[in-house]
């Protein structure tokens, strides 16, 4: 099955009317997206195990849009065939006060994945081009400061990722580009749904109501920070099994350039096992007690 989605251009101006976020990227249906799914999922999950034996790599996922956008569910589904133990999952909102005392790359910096591991960022160091210019607009503060120009945080960021891409890390990020009515759907669904109201906050409705102005921010974000080493991925997002499909799709596909063998054992870890067989089949099956 060929899926399609759409990975800007590096220097690509970006008009998200561009981008519908209805789009089913080539899939028939919901049972065809499934189907594609489970798939990707039994081969993801082999490929993840040979990943975190031969440690040669970090990979960093990054999950970027409006509330309600899915990300959540794309961590849930996506990463379902995964080893728990190989995957670190880190959601970045409001800042606390030591995290506004250090630079505004630094809270995601000391969590960043170790080669092997798999680290997933929902939302990120991105909230700080995005959110913060928003607010600071609709407060008329826009550039009342050299470091607030967002296209110097434009180039840190750049930069930033490029150091870890450099360093071995694989950098994936996704916009899930989600429709305003789509949105206003979902977050009155978790209003009318006594279990999901845990998840609404005042931020959600804020977002809505600045809607456009969210939108040019992206824009602007993914125009300025879309890099050959660091693609940005739009993803349509008003359908979550097309957004699952395509994420979990080019994850595969990233795993799949890298080695696909697992670590070959040297000279002494060959002996130590062995020795180890050895000692093992010396002992009795009833560890020595005689037999009824």
């Amino acid at each position: 099955m060929n899926l399609k989605h759409t990975t800007i251009a590096p220097g690509e101006s970006v008009d998200l009317e561009r981008y519908d976020p209805a789009d089913r990227c080539g899939l028939s249906s919901k049972e065809d997206s499934e189907q594609l799914f489970q798939a990707n999922i039994r081969d993801l999950t082999a490929l993840q195990e040979i990943f975190a034996a031969r440690k040669e790599r970090a990979l960093l996922i990054v999950l970027q849009g409006m509330d309600a956008a899915g990300k959540d569910g794309i961590i849930k589904h996506v990463m379902s065939g995964i080893n728990p133990q190989g995957v670190d999952v880190h959601g970045f909102r409001q800042p606390s006060a030591i995290e506004l005392a250090h630079d505004f790359l630094w809270r995601e910096s000391k969590v960043l994945p170790q080669f092997g591991r798999i680290g997933i960022f929902n939302r990120s160091y991105y909230e700080e081009v995005l959110v913060v210019r928003v607010k600071r607009e609709a407060l008329g503060a826009e550039g009342v400061e050299a470091a607030e120009d967002w296209r110097e945080r434009f180039e840190d960021i750049n930069a930033f990722e490029r150091h870890l891409v450099r360093c071995g890390t694989i950098v994936l990020k996704f916009f899930l580009n989600i429709s305003k009515e789509e949105q206003r759907q979902r977050l009155l669904a978790r209003l009318d749904n006594v279990d999901k109201l845990w998840k609404f906050s005042d931020a959600d409705l804020d977002g809505h109501l600045h809607w456009d102005a969210y939108r040019r921010a992206y824009s602007e974000m993914l125009h300025g920070t879309n890099t050959t080493w660091a693609p940005w991925h739009i993803v349509p997002a008003d359908k979550k099994w097309v957004a699952r499909a395509v994420v979990g799709k080019i994850v595969l596909a990233t795993l799949q350039t890298l080695p696909s063998t697992y670590p070959k054992a040297d000279k002494e870890r060959f002996e130590k096992a062995a020795r180890l067989a050895r000692a093992l089949e010396a002992e009795s099956p009833d560890n020595g007690k005689p037999s009824a």
